[in-house]
């Protein structure tokens, strides 16, 4: 199965994010990927009000995610924004397309580094996982990518891949830790790691929002033993990957972590 990350740089106006959205769908579909990735808040970027865009996953902007996903045939991952309990939202990856409609809310939120996401926001409860094209993805938001516990969940339920779509913040040494992170969860749970994120505002001369985790770059796939196979740079971009569960397979006869785990 092919798949496309689309690293973009979201902003304020949903038109606006939507109208990328479809752009880049419509460029991975042309380079023969069956899905298209996009990073948390791709419905509007951090640094702006959340609450008064939220949205249930049937409301307009996820209708219209829904929309350029069937009619281009490709399956959209995306990151919005769903009504929480009063005055707070839920952080939510939306998965739509041929043979999917799913969604996750992110379970682990951002109250580190001086942000509280959870002033803001309601944290989900469950795992999420999809099929398509033979293999079966695991959902994963951001933050949750430091925590182990939920990559191995997802691979308990047979996963293949762990999507990880993020808005990542930052600072002295927070790329390194994404890349590091990405590349641990891919052997915790030895899935592929599509580690999706929001482009640097600052590779486009827009300074980054004080506070605000506005995006870093450095969308990579990560094979099940740990190998990035390839990753971008800063600035917004594609990036094309094959998944083969047969590698899966493959990695865990080698490296057979997930049936050698003791429980404590």
């Amino acid at each position: 199965m092919r798949v496309a990350l689309a690293q973009i740089i979201s902003g304020r106006d949903l038109a606006a994010n939507l109208s990328i959205l479809e752009q880049q769908a419509q460029r991975a579909k042309a380079g023969g990927a069956d899905m298209v990735v996009f990073p948390e808040a791709s419905m509007r970027a951090f640094g702006n009000s959340l609450l008064d865009i939220a949205e249930p996953v049937d409301g307009p902007w996820a209708s219209r995610v829904r929309s350029v996903a069937a009619s281009l045939e490709i399956v959209v991952v995306a990151g919005m924004f769903t009504p929480g309990s009063a005055g707070k939202v839920r952080n939510t990856l939306l998965a739509t397309g041929p043979g999917v409609e799913t969604s996750y809310d992110k379970v682990h939120l951002f109250d580190a580094f001086g942000f509280l996401e959870s002033d803001t926001v309601d944290p989900g409860t469950d795992p999420v996982t999809f099929t398509a094209g033979g293999i079966t993805f695991g959902l994963a938001t951001c933050y949750d990518i430091r925590f182990p516990a939920l990559f191995l969940a997802n691979a308990e339920r047979g996963v293949d891949a762990n999507i990880v779509c993020a808005s990542w913040a930052s600072g002295p040494g927070k790329v390194d830790q994404w890349q590091l992170l990405a590349r641990a969860r891919a052997l915790d749970s030895t899935t592929y790691i599509l580690a999706c994120g929001q482009g640097d505002p600052v590779t486009q001369g827009v300074p980054a929002k004080d506070g605000a985790p506005t995006g870093v770059g450095h969308s990579a796939v990560v094979s099940p033993l740990g190998e990035v196979l390839d990753e971008l740079d800063g600035a917004p971009g594609l990036l094309f990957a094959d998944l083969d569960a047969a590698v899966v397979k493959e990695a865990r006869q080698k490296l057979p972590v997930l049936a050698n785990r003791r429980q404590f």
